[in-house]
């Protein structure tokens, strides 16, 4: 019989980093370009806005 689960590779670790990197990075801009289209403020972890005007 063989094995069930498979083990996971140096190769397959690599993709799925990236693709999970990748996105994160999408899903941010994605975002980010959001806020920026309707005028929102970009707001950053603390809760500071950044007011340019």
């Amino acid at each position: 019989m063989q094995k069930a689960q498979q083990e996971m590779t140096s190769v397959k670790a690599a993709f799925l980093s990236f693709a999970m990197l990748s996105a994160i990075v999408l899903c941010g801009l994605g975002i980010y370009s959001a806020d920026a289209a309707n005028n929102h403020n970009a707001v950053d972890g603390y809760g500071v806005t950044a007011a340019l005007h």
